[in-house]
């Protein structure tokens, strides 16, 4: 049996103009590149500390955690899945089962300047350099080092948080291949 891979990025037919392959791509990829995070996320819930060193006060209580870090961890999901709006139909014309809004063209900034700040803001939170000592890894680049009691949880701490920086980039350059798709061509 010979599996066969198919290398065509899904249909695009629902844009006004081709969206770039590596537009689609990274669309589509951005959720998936998010999951390890949100996965690593989901025991903090119950109090299991994936091997970070206590800290004190830093745990709120069980029913508080619970929904905080579900809510977390579906929030990112779902605005990564958003971005996939970047080189869809659903982008440029919103989804007649919206209210009110529903069947309207999307005016280009209406997408790009949300998506450009969301960005500008995913890429500082992820990529800020903290002030202080950096021999541990942060999860979060703006808050303190957090120390891990082994190399072990301090390296697969790095595997699933590394990806976030990626985050802002590349929500940056697909609200630019967005707008240029949209705007190319229409008299000024």
């Amino acid at each position: 049996m010979t599996l066969k891979i198919l290398h065509r990025p899904p249909s695009v037919d629902d844009t006004e103009r081709p969206v770039p392959r590596w537009a689609m791509r990274l669309a589509y990829a951005l959720p998936l590149l998010l999951l390890p995070a949100c996965l690593w996320r989901l025991p903090f819930a119950v109090h299991f500390t994936m091997g970070q060193e206590a800290q004190e006060g830093s745990l709120p209580t069980v029913w508080l955690s619970i929904p905080y870090v579900l809510g977390l961890s579906v929030l990112t999901e779902a605005i990564a899945i958003l971005t996939i709006g970047l080189v869809r139909g659903w982008g440029e014309t919103t989804p007649a089962w919206i209210p009110l809004i529903g069947g309207r063209r999307v005016r280009p900034m209406a997408a790009v300047v949300p998506a450009v700040l969301g960005g500008l803001i995913l890429t500082f939170l992820f990529t800020a350099v903290p002030l202080g000592d950096d021999r541990d890894l942060t999860l979060y680049g703006v808050i303190d080092s957090i120390g891990y009691s082994n190399g072990a949880w301090n390296a697969l701490a790095a595997v699933v948080a590394t990806p976030l920086a990626a985050w802002g980039p590349i929500t940056i350059a697909l609200a630019i291949a967005y707008y240029r798709r949209r705007t190319r061509g229409v008299a000024g």
